[in-house]
């Protein structure tokens, strides 16, 4: 199977956007992820101040990294069982919110999924071959309160702010800016491959038990799914589980909160 080349680092290690990750996504930083951010932009092309950047900018730029994240892993044609099962799983969530979400599967064997400020939402195989589909839900769930919560986003504007430009490849006809693919790399790594916050895991946690509760799932998945998070951690299945919220401590809080 191949590969995204960018994330063969960071999905190796994985789990990031599940539940932990959330990048997460931009899950935390390890030094593999921030190596070389601030020369990428530092020495970019000083065309847009962060401070001007509207949050319609920074969902054009999520686009066009998750197109290029898209470009790189093989999504699951629609009739693949993972998109089959994937599709009867988020029936009803092309929305959730006030979000308009695109919630697909990857033919990537690591546990791991993820989630982008422009809505898009990318479960693994790997993730779906180990998580029954209540804890699949429950990750999607975490996964969208990451959007809703716009951990990303601010990720990305935080990034903006102390370098105070961004470099792009040019100004499409409509006036919509794009980053230059040569600095597409570093930001995928950096903003959607990092690790999050505890408090910005915390937040999507229950996020993700409300969703359960409004979705009229059970509740008690999340804490199931942590439960086989920890477990994988144990056997060595998962690495930079020590950098990321320990999934045993979350599980605990999950259940302490049904209660």
């Amino acid at each position: 199977m191949r590969k995204h080349k960018l994330f063969q680092r960071a999905t190796s290690q994985a789990i990031a956007g599940v539940l932990i990750v959330g990048v997460a996504i931009v899950s935390t930083g390890s030094p593999v992820y921030s190596q070389g951010f601030s020369d990428l932009l530092g020495s970019a092309k000083k065309i847009a101040h962060a401070a001007t950047i509207t949050d319609d900018q920074v969902v054009g730029y999520f686009s066009q990294m998750s197109d290029e994240m898209d470009r790189q892993n093989p999504i699951a044609p629609a009739k693949n069982p993972y998109a089959v099962r994937l599709t009867k799983l988020t029936t009803g969530l092309a929305s959730y919110d006030g979000l308009k979400l695109d919630i697909k599967p990857y033919l990537v064997k690591d546990v791991n999924a993820f989630a982008m400020g422009d809505g898009t939402v990318r479960v693994y195989s790997g993730l779906m071959d180990k998580f029954s589909d209540d804890e699949v839900r429950c990750v999607i769930g975490h996964e969208i309160g990451h959007v809703k919560l716009e951990h990303g986003q601010n990720r990305l504007k935080r990034a903006l702010r102390q370098d105070a430009a961004l470099s792009v490849a040019g100004t499409a006809s409509s006036g919509v800016r794009r980053i230059a693919s040569s600095e597409l790399g570093g930001l995928i790594q950096n903003v959607i491959s990092a690790q999050y916050s505890q408090g910005a895991e915390t937040a999507s946690d229950d996020y993700a038990l409300t969703f359960m509760t409004a979705k009229g799932y059970p509740q008690q998945a999340c804490p199931a799914a942590m439960d086989k998070l920890a477990a994988l951690g144990s056997g060595g299945g998962i690495g930079l589980l020590k950098t990321h919220p320990d999934p045993a401590q979350r599980a605990k809080r999950m259940r302490a909160k049904i209660r």
